[in-house]
């Protein structure tokens, strides 16, 4: 095996795996592929009404978006409330950002737990984050 193909199979010396895909949970596949695709920039690589996954263009792993029977949302939008994640992205201009975001079909929660960072809510109930990259 080359240096090259060492560095990218074992990125450090204690992990032993990759990360091939992260996948969120939600009631419609394709739309919320489509939501994440617009605010990414992000091609899709496959959809259906079970499952859709965009690739990304930097050569990263890539986002999936399963179907799950009887999905509801986390109940993060209130203080006290729980999440089970929840992705956080850079943006060149946040006001321009979070307006897009709004137009794409996100909601903004009342509860905003810091000043850097604009949590919003995806179309599925999923809260993403949004800061400035300075």
């Amino acid at each position: 095996m080359s240096d090259l193909a060492a560095d990218q199979a074992a990125p450090n010396s204690t992990g032993f795996a990759r990360l091939a895909l992260v996948t969120i949970d939600c009631a419609d596949p394709v739309a919320l592929a489509g939501f994440y695709g617009e605010l990414l920039g992000w091609e899709t690589r496959h959809a259906d009404e079970h499952f859709a996954i965009l690739d990304n263009p930097e050569g990263g792993s890539p986002l999936a978006f399963g179907r799950v029977t009887g999905y509801r949302p986390e109940p993060w939008t209130e203080p006290d409330g729980g999440k089970h994640f929840h992705l956080d992205f850079y943006v060149d201009d946040l006001d321009e950002a979070i307006d897009r975001a709004l137009e794409l079909g996100a909601t903004e929660p009342t509860y905003q737990h810091g000043r850097t960072l604009k949590v919003l809510i995806d179309p599925a109930g999923h809260p993403f984050g949004l800061a400035a990259l300075e």
